[in-house]
């Protein structure tokens, strides 16, 4: 039945849970005296986002493969569920790995937990959107038809200025029939200009105490002008398409039907 494939969301939220939970708990020892894994969870202030760097920098220097494998879980973890923090996600990541290593794997973290989450809504969740997203869903529905020969340019669009939440997005796209290819690069290449913000300052995560030391006003002009910048072909494609429309026609009409059937002999 359509209707159980509900209960898959929770089973695999649930799963991926425990598998959080194995990894911290397996956590392995540490030369200081303490090795205290409290500490080994999600941030939800700057303070704790500090100490939890801390503590992984000091595990990244004697088992960087299991601080690699703890954070690109958690990371697509939040974004499979559509949990917020990225913000908290890039910032560690920009700390732990630095900016060229750290861009990279959150870009591709972000892209490739945006389609998990794409394929979890694909398999499942069609009639929970249905249900309780009704006419954002028709609105969206509308506005990706009437762009279907420009969607990449219109996906970067709403990736690089989100005027709807990326939440929404991930869930969404599959029931309005935006191919999962054309997805993954939208999110890929849409986000790399927050991812590198983000980690960037995450490299100077000491000088950081809150999210408007990030997301300043004169970032948020140039992600504006980027998103711009992303609708220009799609802009002057219409333009250059409504003038060919809009072209009388050269081709000779025939007059009557006698030159009609000269034509046809």
């Amino acid at each position: 039945m359509p209707s159980m494939r509900v209960l898959l969301i929770p089973l695999c939220f649930v799963a991926a849970s425990a598998w959080l939970y194995i990894l911290s708990k397996s956590a392995p020892k540490l030369q200081r005296s303490d090795n205290d894994t409290s500490t080994l969870k999600f941030p939800s202030s700057f303070e704790e986002l500090h100490e939890l760097s801390a503590l992984l920098q000091e595990y990244y220097s004697s088992h960087p493969n299991f601080v690699y494998v703890l954070f690109c879980s958690a990371y697509l973890y939040k974004q499979t569920f559509a949990i917020p923090g990225s913000v908290f996600m890039n910032l560690l990541g920009g700390a732990l790995f630095g900016v060229i290593p750290g861009f990279l794997l959150a870009c591709l973290l972000s892209a490739t937990g945006a389609t998990f989450c794409y394929l979890l809504s694909y398999a499942c969740g069609r009639q929970l959107l249905r249900k309780f997203f009704a006419s954002k869903i028709s609105h969206f529905e509308d506005k990706i038809d009437e762009n279907r020969d420009d969607l990449i340019y219109v996906l970067l669009f709403l990736r690089l200025f989100p005027i709807t939440p990326n939440w929404f997005l991930n869930m969404a796209s599959p029931i309005v029939g935006i191919p999962m290819h054309l997805f993954f690069i939208s999110v890929f290449i849409g986000l790399m200009p927050y991812n590198l913000m983000c980690v960037q300052a995450g490299s100077l995560l000491s000088e950081i105490e809150s999210t408007s030391d990030v997301l300043t006003p004169s970032v948020a002009v140039k992600m504006a002008l980027l998103a711009m910048a992303a609708l220009m072909p799609a802009f002057f494609r219409k333009i250059h398409n409504n003038r060919r429309l809009s072209r009388p026609s050269t081709k000779r009409v025939p007059s009557d039907l006698t030159e009609i059937k000269n034509h046809t002999e």
